[in-house]
């Protein structure tokens, strides 16, 4: 796998994907007999992404994370490169030309190595704070919402391992909305159509 296909697979628009199954089991069960007999279900991850501050927070993230993807680019065109020269002058370079550029290529390798996996960590830890601190209020949010609405029980559908045959409604969409209501983000509109302030980030310097 190269640079630019690991660059591809770890996309930001990727970044709720996590298991939602902890938050849930975080929240208290409904009490059936108050809430009532109706079932629902809820995609935990389409939910927390969907939510201004899930928007927000992904277009922050993108815009935080640019420039250390841009440095990973240019490593893995300068191995290239490297390498476009090796094969093209495979008869025309001398020995010593082609040890020099063998090394530098086996440095730069071993440096994109050492900076991907880097990023690959601090995006992973950005991503969980982000899924953890929406996911909480998420619990906190259906939690209320779904005994007001007469639910005995809510099914997360989005985890594969714990498929959800069948549930009377999906309230994904609903409790976004209250989600929204109930923590507006300062600017909404930014979040909604994917822009947000740009801070200023760094390439690593480790």
């Amino acid at each position: 796998m190269n640079a630019m296909t690991l660059l591809r697979t770890t996309a930001l628009t990727t970044a709720f994907g996590l298991s939602t199954s902890a938050l849930l089991a975080q929240s208290k069960p409904l009490n059936t007999t108050e809430a009532g007999a109706k079932i629902a279900a809820i995609n935990m991850r389409a939910a927390i992404a969907n939510t201004s501050e899930g928007k927000q927070a992904a277009a922050q993230m993108e815009t935080e994370f640019l420039a250390r993807r841009k440095e990973l680019e240019d490593l893995n065109k300068k191995i290239n490169d490297l390498q476009k020269r090796l094969t093209t002058g495979a008869t025309t370079l001398s020995d010593e030309e082609k040890q020099r550029l063998t090394v530098e290529g086996q440095r730069l390798t071993r440096q994109l190595e050492r900076r991907q996996n880097e990023f690959q960590e601090d995006l992973n830890d950005a991503q969980s704070d982000v899924i953890g601190r929406i996911g909480r209020k998420m619990v906190e949010v259906l939690g209320k919402y779904a005994p007001s609405k007469g639910y005995g029980a809510v099914l997360d559908n989005s985890s594969q391992s714990t498929p959800v045959m069948y549930a009377s409604t999906d309230i994904t969409e609903e409790v976004v909305k209250v989600y929204d209501q109930t923590y507006p983000v300062k600017n909404a509109a930014a979040a909604a159509d994917g822009t947000a302030p740009k801070p200023v980030s760094k390439p690593s310097e480790r």
